[in-house]
């Protein structure tokens, strides 16, 4: 398969500080991509840089093959781009059904392809499993499931790829379960994924191809089983051999 996001030798300076250094990696087409490190690593500036929040200072940003290095957020949505982040972003007041209701009708006024708002909207709900919740607010719900509310929503845009920073942060294990079927699922259906998490368990079950990020640099692109038994990522990231990834 194609690549439909592709970076290549990206660099990204603050201050004089490099936290992300000529990185190159690409996700296809129904593949979930991993992407993990310790803290620092670089992994939420790469997503920045992809969704158009951060220049880099060097290097291209790749969508199905044309440059949109320099291109704005608000147009790599249109090409179909979503994502979600660290930081909860729901719109606290209004109802589970709304915060995905918006970004369906956001999609709609600039698709101008006659799509059914509503329709987008609790087909995103049934997907995550949320539909029989839909009129509680949002910030009512617990973290776990505020952070499938995001997915969904990020779910009624239609994208291509998504991009998901730590979408299992606060989910039980049911939950963390539920979210991993729904991935793999959304793969199957054609989605690239770039998944950005802490639960290794979910990475190493999940995820095709895994790129393991220290001090803003590629230190392994592999297989999961090859992640898990590679000695430089158990130094770096896991800190011991000892540990079980």
């Amino acid at each position: 398969m194609s690549a439909l996001l592709e970076f290549r030798e990206v660099s990204v300076v603050y201050g004089g500080v490099t936290a992300v250094d000529k990185v190159s990696m690409s996700a296809e087409a129904g593949q979930i991509h991993g992407l993990i490190g310790p803290n620092g690593a670089g992994k939420s500036t790469l997503f920045n840089v992809a969704s158009g929040l951060v220049q880099p200072r060097q290097g291209t940003v790749l969508l199905e093959g044309a440059d949109i290095t320099a291109m704005g957020s608000y147009k790599r949505a249109r090409l179909r781009m979503a994502r979600t982040f660290q930081q909860l972003e729901l719109f606290g007041v209004l109802s589970v059904y709304d915060n995905v209701l918006t970004a369906a009708e956001i999609r709609r006024s600039w698709a101008r392809d006659h799509s059914d708002s509503k329709a987008d909207a609790l087909q995103a709900l049934e997907r995550t499993g949320l539909a029989e919740m839909a009129q509680e607010r949002s910030d009512r719900l617990p973290t776990g499931l505020a952070r499938l509310l995001e997915v969904a929503r990020a779910l009624a845009t239609r994208p291509k790829v998504l991009l998901l920073d730590e979408p299992a942060a606060g989910l039980n294990e049911q939950e963390t379960r539920t979210l991993g079927k729904l991935l793999i699922g959304l793969a199957d259906d054609g989605l690239a994924i770039v998944l950005v998490e802490h639960d290794m368990d979910l990475v190493m079950q999940i995820c095709s191809v895994v790129t393991v990020l220290n001090l803003g640099k590629v230190l392994l692109t592999a297989a999961p089983d090859d992640v898990r038994k590679d000695q430089a990522v158990l130094s770096a990231y896991l800190g011991s051999a000892e540990v079980n990834v």
